[in-house]
């Protein structure tokens, strides 16, 4: 029998007792270890699929957020085309008023200028007809070859000048 218990491959006693604590050892690992390390596991999941819920809700939430602000800055835009709507009215209407002032001040230059011609016409008319009775004393004298009396020429100067002068003054009104 020697041969028999050489053998390590027939099973004998210890093959049964080392089965019992093999058995008895799953036993208390499957009741008492197995379980918290499960627990372990679910809460990690539990913690993953929280997590991942967080992310989709904070994807949400930014996609949310990048249409607001799309949304705001539209609106900015489109504040700042009616602000510059509103610039370029305020610039046209400026424009209009200092064309406005400038025709105001051209037209009064025009009339102070027209005043000032309306003078220098008269003063020209004035200095003509007082010329012109001399020149035209000159005039009959060299023509009729003698000496005409100089004061009865002046009466008719004068009164020539006094009807050239009213007539003038009556064109000018």
């Amino acid at each position: 029998m020697m041969f028999a218990e050489s053998v390590f491959l027939l099973p004998n006693g210890t093959f049964f007792v080392e089965l019992l604590v093999v058995a008895v050892i799953l036993y208390l690992v499957t009741k008492y270890i197995v379980p918290p390390i499960n627990g372990a596991l679910e809460a990690r999941q539990e913690k993953i699929r929280t997590a991942l819920e967080a992310a989709d809700a904070a994807r949400a939430e930014a996609a949310a957020s990048d249409d607001e602000r799309q949304r705001i800055l539209n609106e900015a835009r489109d504040n700042a085309r009616e602000i510059v709507a509103a610039a370029q009215a305020t610039a046209d209407q400026l424009k209009a008023e200092a064309g406005g002032r400038a025709q105001a001040e051209y037209d009064r230059i025009v009339a102070s200028a027209q005043v000032e011609v309306a003078a220098a016409r008269q003063r020209a008319v004035d200095e003509a007809s007082a010329r012109i009775g001399e020149i035209v004393f000159d005039l009959v004298a060299t023509i009729v070859g003698r000496e005409v009396d100089q004061s009865a020429h002046q009466e008719l100067v004068r009164e020539a000048v006094a009807a050239i002068g009213a007539q003038t003054r009556g064109t000018d009104d």
